[in-house]
């Protein structure tokens, strides 16, 4: 079982497009997964067809031990994935647990003894570097960084790197990455394709590049509109079968190993 959070403190890389789809895709290839929505924009809870105004257990009556973990998970459309919604209410929930002792372990101790049923569980990061990211880092097992194929792409990123080792070396979890995914992707533009020479030549070998790159794609869009994850709504677009590509990549991995 692996928990791997989705994380980028930039918006628009494709991050919960990203934590959906990846989710759904393992899904196709018999695996269940949960979705943990751990960013108050609720985008996640949204696109897996859930209704965030409705959802009465959440992230943040976990967090704040208002139900168990088990109470949370809700079951979605699409066979074998399973989520934990989240809404505005998330918001102030950073206040709240920074109160609290232990904070950055608060989501790992409430996960503890209740995911082993899942094959995978995917978290997705608030797009910020507070306490609820601190609180995903410290729960996981792994991270995916996808990074937009933009020319600011690179931007922050050497912060997001020194809170994972800090999270590594202070709170001692162990959290490595697992790989670094381009995004919104258009080979046809010299502008995507030195971009992703620079990121390779950023993390010069030291962090997989996963061959998998998330294109453009109207589809992709589309999907949350209708409560589904793009490789659901519309299985044979070029996103779709990128994100196949990179579950199988991440299976695959996880069998030589």
């Amino acid at each position: 079982m692996e928990i791997i959070s989705i994380l980028n403190q930039k918006g628009g890389c494709g991050k919960t497009t990203t934590a959906v789809n990846l989710a759904a895709a393992l899904t196709l290839q018999g695996k269940k997964v949960l979705v943990i929505d751990l960013d108050p924009q609720a985008n996640a809870t949204t696109s897996l067809g859930i209704n965030k105004n409705t959802a009465e257990k959440t992230i943040y009556t976990l967090l704040t031990e208002k139900c168990t973990f088990n109470e949370a998970v809700i079951e979605t459309d699409t066979e074998n994935l399973y989520a934990i919604p989240s809404n505005i209410s998330l918001s102030g929930a950073e206040v709240e647990l920074s109160k609290s002792i232990g904070y950055p372990y608060i989501l790992n101790e409430a996960m503890e003894n209740n995911t082993e049923e899942y094959d995978y569980i995917l978290i997705d990061a608030p797009p910020s570097l507070g306490i609820l990211t601190l609180n995903a880092l410290v729960a996981s097992t792994s991270v995916i960084i996808p990074i937009q194929a933009e020319f600011y792409a690179l931007e922050g990123m050497a912060d997001l790197l020194q809170t994972i080792q800090l999270v590594e070396k202070r709170l001692k979890s162990d959290c490595p990455i697992k790989g670094i995914l381009i995004t919104l992707y258009d080979p046809r533009t010299r502008l995507a394709q030195d971009v992703a020479k620079s990121v390779k030549d950023f993390f010069n070998n030291k962090e997989k590049v996963f061959k998998s790159k998330i294109p453009r794609n109207v589809k992709l869009a589309e999907a949350p509109s209708h409560g589904k994850p793009g490789v659901i709504y519309m299985s044979d677009s070029t996103g779709s079968i990128a994100y196949k590509k990179l579950a199988q990549e991440i299976i695959n991995e996880a069998q030589e190993e």
